[in-house]
């Protein structure tokens, strides 16, 4: 059902037909089966904390809520709003990146969180995607001026966040950043000797936090040989796969998943397996999966260098973080505290999601030209170039 006539010139008839709806509706989708999950699996949760039934549902929904009107509202943006923002976004949880370790709360052994009234923020999951669209306007800046230092300043961006992300210390995090920025690093057609060079350093990454970092080796100890350490979590995760079945148990009458302590969040996936069964959670799998093929077909279509870095950033960032946390869940991966995007609870990655793929809907904004014959249809992305 279209909203607005294609003669349509007013703001939002422009903005109508020149997002890609079909990535919104199934994003808003993904959005509706993470409440009914959190919805299914909070309860024995947050009576383990002696708080209400309904406690982390109704914190999920009044996180979502702006994370919605973020994703639709930055969509309309154009090219320079887009950069723009990433710029402030980025400063802003830069700065609360670096108050972390002097006022933040620990859990769990790391400080991640600044407390905010009844409420917590994670500054370094809003950092991610603006992180990624700020580096890559730095690099395509470079291409259009080669005077200017653009990449040389990206690599030192992409420093500083990790050193703030190794302070507190978030491994998973690092990880994450490192991956996506050598993603935009290798579309931005870096020579494939510096390619093979960062591929070493990040090999070597990897070795000297499992030997610096006690949970680090731990978790990968216990994916390689569970009889190391405690298994819990992905035991239990697995069981719940195995009592769904095929078609589920139904939503709500999963039993597996009260005995997982971080259902709501992490191991979310484990619920949509037991309660849903595996054929929904394949379905799910496929929701993911063509948002992100619908995202790198769509850029394919343009030469600007800015939509093609900061579009295949959060594409790799959104489909990574999904491919983590369900990885960890059936014991494909080592355990990570990685949410779902939009379905995990977690008010934070809620607006990093809602950011980040407003973010691509305005980057990959489509506008046509010439005549009404499907064949002579003439697509382009809007925005030109990056000033």
């Amino acid at each position: 059902m279209n909203f607005f006539a294609r003669t349509d010139k007013s703001f939002l008839g422009k903005w109508w037909w020149t997002v890609d709806r079909v990535t919104l509706a199934i994003l808003l989708t993904i959005c509706i089966f993470g409440v009914v999950l959190v919805t299914a699996a909070s309860p024995s949760v947050a009576e383990r904390i002696d708080a209400s039934p309904n406690h982390f549902i109704i914190r999920h929904i009044i996180y979502l809520v702006p994370s919605i009107a973020l994703l639709i509202g930055i969509s309309m943006a154009n090219l320079q709003y887009v950069w723009r923002a990433a710029l402030v976004v980025l400063g802003f949880s830069l700065f609360m990146m670096v108050l972390v370790p002097i006022f933040g709360d620990e859990v769990k052994g790391a400080q991640r969180w600044l407390g905010v009234g009844p409420f917590s923020i994670q500054p370094s999951e809003l950092a991610k995607p603006a992180f990624l669209v700020v580096a890559a306007w730095l690099i395509a800046r470079q291409k259009e001026k080669p005077e200017f230092k653009g990449t040389w300043f990206a690599f030192g961006l992409y420093g500083l966040v990790v050193l703030l992300l190794v302070l507190q210390p978030d491994m998973g995090m690092t990880f994450i950043v490192t991956a996506t920025f050598f993603t935009i690093v290798f579309l931005a057609g870096m020579p494939f000797r510096y390619i093979i060079l960062l591929a070493l350093l990040g090999v070597g990454a990897c070795l000297a936090a499992y030997f610096s970092f006690d949970h680090v080796q731990s978790r990968v100890d216990r994916f390689l040989n569970p009889e190391t350490g405690d298994t819990y979590q992905i035991s239990r995760s697995l069981q719940a796969f195995q009592h769904g079945g095929l078609l589920g148990t139904g939503a709500g009458q999963g039993t597996v998943k009260m005995t997982i302590p971080d259902a709501h969040a992490d191991f979310i996936f484990a619920v949509a397996g037991e309660e849903l069964g595996m054929l929904m959670t394949v379905l799910l799998v496929g929701l993911y999966g063509y948002v992100i093929v619908r995202g790198y077909n769509r850029i394919m279509d343009t030469d600007n260098i800015f939509i093609i870095l900061a579009s295949g950033g959060i594409l790799t960032l959104f489909g990574l973080q999904a491919l983590i946390n369900m990885g960890s869940s059936i014991h494909l991966l080592p355990t990570k505290g990685m949410t779902l995007p939009f379905i995990s609870y977690g008010g934070s990655s809620l607006l990093s999601s809602g950011i980040g793929m407003g973010m691509l809907l305005a980057l990959t904004r489509r506008q046509g030209r010439s005549g009404i014959a499907r064949g002579g249809l003439s697509i382009r992305p809007i925005g030109g170039s990056v000033k």
